[in-house]
């Protein structure tokens, strides 16, 4: 079981996160426009470099919906690989089936 204050720390991430998407797309689009002036990417950059940290996506932890282990996450079940293998052999997981050649 992860430390309920890193798993409250990620989860205000993910709401900072999610505030700040269109405005850092917007800015992250100025960057890259090729119609551009050199004044407009200037502020571009620093208008990304004025937002919070934890507005950038990159800075989320993939953790496990049921206890918030950090490590091992399968992004693609939500939950870790050990929790998986459980919930696998319990059948809680539809179509998962344990393979066998």
């Amino acid at each position: 079981m992860a430390k309920k204050s890193m798993i409250a720390k990620n989860e205000q991430r993910k709401i900072i996160v999610e505030r700040y998407a269109a405005k850092r797309l917007e800015l992250k689009k100025a960057l890259v426009d090729p119609n551009g002036t050199d004044e407009s990417r200037e502020a571009a950059r620093v208008g990304l470099q004025k937002l919070p940290r934890n507005a950038s996506p990159v800075r989320l932890r993939g953790r496990d919906a049921i206890d918030g282990r950090p490590r091992g996450y399968l992004s693609k079940f939500g939950v870790s690989r050990v929790r998986f293998r459980d919930m696998a052999h319990d059948g809680q997981l539809p179509g998962i089936t344990k393979s066998s050649w």
